[in-house]
């Protein structure tokens, strides 16, 4: 699979991302000064501090994502040889103890993305190595079995690709 292709995917929608926060925070800003009489103003100022607080988050947000942007800008994932422990840029397929597989892609930003194959060709899951699922993979082979918690619950999965 086109690894940059994914990534261009995965910048896409980070981009799409900056742009609602951005938006976000702009209507909070306005709100926050535009959002009611003077009156009203004085008798709900907690309300007016609430929409400057989420003017601000907003703001953070779309900084964070933009900094993640400028990571995936520099990142060049790898190919992956078959018995090649499991890296950043790897992508996976795992398995769980029922046979239900889900792919993975070890981007070094993007935790909980879901990105399309080729085509529109199925789904894969962006995971970054600081999140559990990430964690549990990193390090490991082609064929090795992990623990992951997912949702709460206790699984196993077996690595049964690796790209």
């Amino acid at each position: 699979m086109d690894k940059a292709w994914l990534c261009k995917q995965l910048r896409d929608e980070l981009s799409r991302s900056v742009q609602t926060a951005r938006s976000a925070a702009i209507d909070a800003a306005r709100a926050a000064k535009h959002g009611a009489s003077a009156s009203e103003k004085r008798e709900s100022a907690r309300v007016n501090q609430e929409y400057s607080n989420l003017a601000r988050a907003q703001s953070g947000r779309a900084d964070r994502t933009r900094l993640a942007l400028e990571t995936l800008d520099r990142f060049d994932a790898p190919a992956f040889r078959p018995r090649q422990p499991i890296g950043l840029g790897a992508l996976i397929e795992v398995e769980d103890e029922e046979r239900a597989g889900r792919t993975l892609f070890l981007a070094p930003v993007g935790a909980g993305v879901t990105l399309s194959g080729p085509g529109g060709d199925g789904f894969l899951s962006v995971v970054t190595p600081t999140s559990p699922i990430g964690r549990a993979v990193m390090g490991k082979r082609l064929g090795d079995v992990v623990d992951v918690t997912v949702r709460g619950e206790p699984r196993e999965w077996t690595i049964t690709y690796l790209e």
